[in-house]
């Protein structure tokens, strides 16, 4: 029998089959960004932990400099199969993979650096925020002295109001879709810039619900029937040359169970609330739009001759 947290990690997502991890393994932006911050933040004879290591190929990129990498997976079929791909890699041999709950793990010794790639759009779905606050709870208690650094160190959210096209070939079918960040999508128009809803900072205390309430000043005719949630993940600051690794999510659009009609120049407001790791329903469920003050139309006014 599954216990309680088992059946809502099956349910959110978390036993991901080995199939869908290579997806993961083909996205370039995703693993070159994290194996440069990895060889960035890990220094030579480190200590390394992962949380949720998958197929273990961010713990083989901390290998590379790390004299030690213990890599926690809790889905039993994924720990063989890192155990089994580790094996095929050189430095494989410097990381063990742990079958174990990232709620529940600690190191047997103090660690330089937490890697925890439990991340889906707005830290939805995926439980990377909590695991992060009660690993540190637990990892502080234990050792009783500094955290280590975590990798992402910190995370950028963001909304944006779009009016989306949501017919398929004559079925229309207002669904939640992913964009590759690269890509142009016609069907696709934005009617305001984005706003920043949340930022945060592992090194830092984060509470695990976002409740927001913005306006936006809408910048074209058009009706706002979904909202855009941008992730963008900062894995490693690198102070010396005053610049950070970044990695962006793919966009999440999310329709509006009530689209608004606005015209230039409207204030658009718009709420939601959810819980970290939450389901996309739920911030679904909260999400709200509505025109605030409507733009003031101008007069006409007829050209004067000369």
């Amino acid at each position: 029998m599954l216990n309680e947290r088992e059946i809502e990690s099956c349910y959110l997502g978390q036993f991901i089959p080995l199939q869908y991890h290579h997806n993961m393994l083909m996205d370039q932006n995703r693993m070159h960004g994290f194996k440069s911050a990895i060889d960035y933040a890990v220094k030579p004879g480190a200590k390394v932990l992962e949380l949720g290591g998958g197929t273990g190929v961010l713990s083989w990129f901390a290998a590379a400099k790390a004299s030690k990498v213990y890599c926690i997976e809790f889905n039993p079929d994924m720990v063989q199969e890192a155990r089994r791909f580790l094996a095929l890699n050189p430095n494989g041999e410097k990381v063990e993979v742990i079958h174990a709950d990232a709620f529940e793990y600690l190191p047997p010794e103090p660690v330089d650096v937490v890697i925890c790639e439990m991340i889906h759009v707005g830290m939805l779905r995926e439980k990377q925020v909590e695991v992060i606050e009660s690993f540190k709870r637990r990892y502080a208690e234990r050792f009783d002295g500094p955290l280590p650094i975590f990798l992402p160190e910190a995370v950028i959210m963001a909304v944006q109001p779009l009016q989306q096209e949501y017919d398929f070939e004559g079925f229309h079918a207002p669904i939640v879709q992913f964009q590759d960040t690269a890509g142009i999508y016609p069907g696709t128009v934005e009617l305001a810039s984005p706003s920043v809803y949340s930022i945060i900072d592992f090194n830092q205390p984060n509470e695990l619900i976002y409740a927001w309430q913005g306006k936006f000043v809408v910048d074209r005719n058009g009706e706002v029937n979904a909202m855009r949630f941008v992730t963008k993940n900062i894995l490693a600051v690198v102070q010396d040359r005053s610049t950070t690794i970044d990695w962006l999510n793919p966009y999440m659009t999310v329709p509006l169970a009530t689209p608004v009609q606005a015209r230039e120049g409207d204030v658009l407001q718009v709420s939601f609330q959810y819980r970290a790791g939450g389901s996309i329903a739920s911030l679904q469920a909260s999400l709200r739009a509505e025109v605030l003050y409507e733009a003031v139309l101008q007069p006409y006014r007829a050209p004067a001759f000369a």
